[in-house]
């Protein structure tokens, strides 16, 4: 597969954007290349041949992503390849739980808020402000989900 400059570009915006979400780097790419390429599934050499990466950089980066539910693999009858594409079915779920995950941090966030000595310092009225927004979101979310599902009707 030979990517344009676009392609290129595109794929490292999107590698930079996933790293910058603690992915590494292998990973953060091989994430963009799926988004930006024309294929709707790629095999493994396929991967490593567009990126330029080694057997073993692929390897992991494709077992990660494998085990992360990003990413997933068909077969086809005769053949010992394997297809991986973007697991985009799923992304609901995946925002939903980063989204439960920030709302249940609220309660680490009041716990040290109590322990803070000044609870007019700079600091408490951040983390103040911070548990106030995770607030918000809570009883936002729903709403803003339905929302949304309610205008593809």
């Amino acid at each position: 597969m030979v990517l344009n400059d676009k392609q290129k570009a595109l794929i490292e915006k999107i590698g930079i954007y996933h790293e910058n979400n603690g992915m590494q780097p292998a990973v953060a790419r091989i994430m963009g290349l799926l988004f930006v390429s024309d294929q709707s599934q790629m095999t493994f050499d396929e991967i490593s041949e567009a990126l330029h990466l080694s057997k073993s950089a692929t390897s992991n980066a494709l077992n990660l992503l494998l085990q992360l539910g990003q990413i997933e693999y068909t077969t086809f009858s005769g053949e010992r390849k394997r297809y991986f594409k973007l697991k985009l079915s799923n992304w609901r779920d995946g925002f939903t739980k980063k989204i439960d995950q920030m709302i249940s941090f609220r309660e680490s966030l009041q716990e040290a808020l109590a322990l803070k000595a000044d609870k007019d310092c700079q600091a408490s009225q951040n983390i103040h402000e911070l548990i106030g927004f995770l607030d918000f979101l809570s009883q936002e979310m729903p709403t803003l989900l339905e929302k949304w599902e309610n205008r593809k009707q």
